[in-house]
């Protein structure tokens, strides 16, 4: 299957989305997903690296256009224990300087508590996910809970190939000119990243 890069347009909040929220609850749901993550934040990148069904899963940031969508391509994904080389390539997405190996390869505690939790420039977030998805207009929408360290956010999300068909649906939910954020920047604040 090939890989697509998907944009993207998001926001976060407490509360209710309002009307939004409404119109695509009123909708058959397609699917609920309900996940334990973790994402690594880097200080000096903001790709998006996180842990899920014991893969490190990377998706990196390739545009943003005049909507303020962003498009996202997913560029590696690799079990545990994690190779050398493989850590090489996923610190230089991060930005951060590779230390001294002190083996060939790591399970994922040793990655998190050695190489991980050692590092200033990095932070551990642990993210809880209930997803409720949706199709609108050919679109993938979702609606979810989600915890960042156990502090709860919501979020509305509205993802597609094509940008301007992103751009329609969220006009007919009336949620144009509300700002996109993504998972990172909002981790980042709620972390105190950022």
């Amino acid at each position: 299957m090939a890989i697509v890069a998907r944009w993207e347009w998001r926001v976060f909040g407490k509360g209710n989305f309002g009307e939004a929220e409404k119109m695509i609850r009123a909708l058959p749901m397609d699917s609920n997903k309900k996940t334990d993550e973790e994402y690594i934040l880097s200080r000096k990148s903001d790709e998006n690296v996180k842990i899920r069904f014991d893969l490190i899963d990377v998706k990196s940031l390739q545009n943003v256009n005049a909507d303020n969508l962003e498009q996202w391509l997913p560029v590696l994904k690799t079990g545990f224990p994690i190779a050398a080389d493989k850590l090489a390539e996923l610190f230089k997405i991060l930005k951060v300087e590779l230390p001294k190996l002190e083996r060939a390869e790591y399970t994922h505690d040793q990655f998190i508590d050695e190489l991980v939790k050692t590092n200033p420039d990095l932070e551990l977030v642990k993210v809880k996910k209930n997803r409720d998805i949706y199709k609108i207009d050919g679109t993938t929408a979702e609606v979810a809970e989600t915890e960042f360290n156990g502090v709860p956010w919501r979020t509305i999300c509205v993802e597609h190939e094509d940008p301007a068909l992103i751009m329609k649906v969220v006009g007919k939910l009336g949620m144009k000119g509300e700002p996109n954020m993504n998972y990172i920047h909002a981790m980042k604040k709620s972390v105190g990243m950022e």
